[in-house]
């Protein structure tokens, strides 16, 4: 096989492989094109539920780095670990 056939042949095998995937919607460029489906009303509330379980770890944590005596012990409490044998 000589050079020039090698590269008639991947041009033939690239151009039959994008058409191929055109037409059965397998090319990623197609499928943002689709509008997304509703979101389910068990979706919604599994949504809310987790978005209010993620507001109250923040809450958590804004305490935590906000509140400096506490965590002060808390750092003391860690080197008093990492002393222990």
């Amino acid at each position: 096989m000589s050079f020039w056939t090698a590269i008639v042949l991947i041009v033939l095998i690239v151009s039959i492989t994008r058409a191929f995937r055109a037409r059965h919607g397998a090319d990623s460029h197609s499928a943002g094109l689709s509008e997304p489906a509703p979101p389910s009303r068990g979706d919604e509330e599994a949504s809310q539920s987790e978005i209010a379980e993620l507001k109250k770890r923040i809450e958590v944590l804004e305490r935590i780095a906000t509140d400096d005596r506490q965590r002060l012990e808390l750092h003391d409490e860690i080197e008093a670990l990492r002393e222990r044998p």
